[in-house]
């Protein structure tokens, strides 16, 4: 089978990130999260008082400071981890807080963070053998990827699995604030200028809501077969 570029893109909390993750050890693909490096972006402005709940994010001072952020990965492990560095610090834990989710769709909106995690997105694709999941992958990142999946679950599903994510991890939070969220992101990864989320035309849809994670794996597996021939 030939190399070739995967793209997944979805909503917030559709799965889509355990589902790229898990085909990519499956079919010895590099996994990269590119959510994860709009998190690192976000925690970064929040540790430097660039962005916070209150005020929102302070645009020129962020900008300003694109070149001093570096975002790199650890390797995957055995369980198929793979963790996020923010200059060099493991920060997998901290980004997947509340108070960085609720940033990230500002953070995410402004072109000049776009533009610069764009590049370094494309730069780990240029060898293809890659799965990259996102918001903008099949549309702006990777519109020539082989494969390009968009997944979908209602809001109302979607929050469900988070807050029992977030409980697991030991946070504590309510189903109406993380629905609330969800809602939100969705209005402003749908709605701003830059890179919309949106369905590739040449992608397929992939409706997860009443999906197990090994049907969703098969799906995959099938239509991965299909398009690397």
């Amino acid at each position: 089978m030939k190399k070739i570029i995967i793209a997944i893109d979805g909503y917030s909390s559709s799965g889509k990130s355990t589902m790229a993750r898990d085909l990519a050890r499956r079919i010895g693909y590099v996994y990269v999260d590119s959510g994860a490096m709009y998190r690192a972006v976000t925690l970064y402005a929040i540790r430097h008082g660039i962005a916070d709940t209150d005020s929102g994010v302070d645009t020129e001072a962020l900008v300003r400071s694109l070149p001093e952020i570096g975002i790199s990965f650890t390797p995957a492990g055995a369980d198929g981890t793979q963790h996020t560095l923010l200059n060099g610090e493991d920060v997998e834990k901290e980004i997947r807080d509340m108070k960085v989710s609720s940033l990230v769709s500002p953070v995410a909106v402004i072109p000049e963070v776009r533009h610069r995690l764009t590049a370094i997105q494309q730069e780990y694709g240029r060898d293809k053998g890659i799965v990259m999941d996102g918001r903008d992958i099949g549309t702006t990142v990777f519109p020539d990827a082989e494969m390009k999946v968009f997944v979908n679950a209602s809001a109302e599903e979607r929050a469900r699995r988070r807050v029992k994510e977030l409980t697991e991890k030991g946070e504590k939070v309510t189903y109406e604030e993380v629905l609330e969220n969800i809602k939100e992101r969705d209005h402003i990864d749908t709605t701003r200028k830059e890179s919309p989320l949106r369905k590739a035309d040449d992608a397929v849809l992939l409706d997860n809501d009443n999906m197990t994670i090994p049907q969703q794996m098969d799906w995959l597996l099938r239509l991965y077969e299909d398009r690397s021939r």
